[in-house]
């Protein structure tokens, strides 16, 4: 009798240049609705799998490490992030996870910088401004925004988004300031032209900041109300790194008293964001719904390289993107 093929859940349907193979290869239940599983639904439907193909939108935690049980050989990510891993839990266990790095830097770098551009050319005002009947003639003082062109631009984590960022503003003419929490090689800053500042240097001196940190305890709410206040009042705020990077409350009275330009947000807390949240009624914020990696040879992408992580570890062998690739070392 041939070997019974391994049983695997995905939670969502992603590209099918990651479907294909999975499909080809094991035993799959695909999550087929729009929105994520519940909570419940999806402890249901891990257990008993050999692997499970997640998204940030799936909490991988004890709870869903024991539901799956001790046949479970992978969990693959579709996503570079992975705050929603408890990789720790993980990694007692002996389960290697993977995540999708490196494939989305310049996409995601390139909807940073669109929404950086629509929030100072005040683009969604001016479609509504059409749209709602409301042009009847040119104004010289319709809709006044910031110059791109030749601005200064601080950029909140510098690694390969935060860099791309970089070389986009210098096509701009922009002046390059950076924030992390160490300096890149000097090799690097010359070939970007971009100075490190700490972060109560760079927001004063920013007309636009733009966060592409990760989520950590230390990054958590680090935009608040003290370093909004830091910030120009022509500064416009861009966040295509995770929501909870920026205090909410803080963020919405900044905007509406004047103290900062306008706000860009990929990212929201909670996500999606609640029609009743004050940020959404605002016309100097501009939110989009979390599609910074959204193209299409992006996202397929992704998905071959999820895919490749599940199936890699069905096989026992290592992860192509691992997150803790210990467990692939010692296995």
């Amino acid at each position: 009798m041939p070997a019974a093929r391994p049983r695997v859940f995905v939670a969502r349907i992603i590209p099918e240049e990651g479907l294909a193979p999975i499909r080809e290869a094991c035993e799959a239940t695909i999550w087929e609705d729009d929105l994520p599983p519940p909570r419940a639904t999806l402890l249901d439907a891990v257990r008993g799998c050999d692997g499970v193909l997640t998204l940030l939108t799936d909490r991988v935690d004890d709870e869903f490490l024991d539901a799956a049980g001790p046949g479970l050989k992978v969990v693959s990510n579709y996503a570079v992030g992975f705050d929603n891993i408890d990789v720790p839990a993980c990694t007692r266990r002996g389960i290697p996870a993977g995540n999708t790095p490196g494939v989305l830097t310049e996409t995601t770098a390139d909807l940073a910088f669109a929404l950086l551009m629509a929030a100072a050319r005040r683009l969604p005002e001016g479609d509504r401004y059409v749209r709602d009947g409301r042009w009847k003639t040119w104004g010289p003082l319709l809709l006044l925004g910031p110059d791109v062109h030749g601005a200064t631009i601080g950029i909140v984590g510098f690694g390969r988004i935060g860099q791309a960022m970089a070389r986009r503003a210098r096509g701009f003419g922009m002046t390059v300031l950076y924030q992390d929490i160490q300096r890149v090689d000097p090799v690097i800053e010359a070939e970007l032209g971009a100075t490190f500042l700490p972060l109560e240097e760079l927001l004063p001196r920013a007309d636009f900041v733009s966060l592409h940190t990760n989520l950590t305890p230390a990054t958590k709410g680090m935009i608040d109300a003290e370093k909004l206040s830091w910030m120009k009042p022509n500064a416009v705020l861009v966040n295509t790194s995770r929501g909870p990077v920026i205090d909410h409350a803080a963020l919405a009275d900044a905007l509406r008293s004047g103290r900062i330009f306008a706000a860009a947000l990929d990212v929201t807390d909670p996500e999606p964001i609640p029609m009743d949240d004050p940020l959404v009624g605002l016309d100097n914020c501009l939110i989009v719904p979390h599609i910074a990696s959204a193209s299409q040879a992006t996202r397929a992408k992704m998905a071959e390289m999820a895919a490749a992580n599940l199936l890699a570890g069905l096989r026992g062998e290592p992860l192509p993107t691992p997150i803790n690739p210990e467990v692939d070392q010692r296995r």
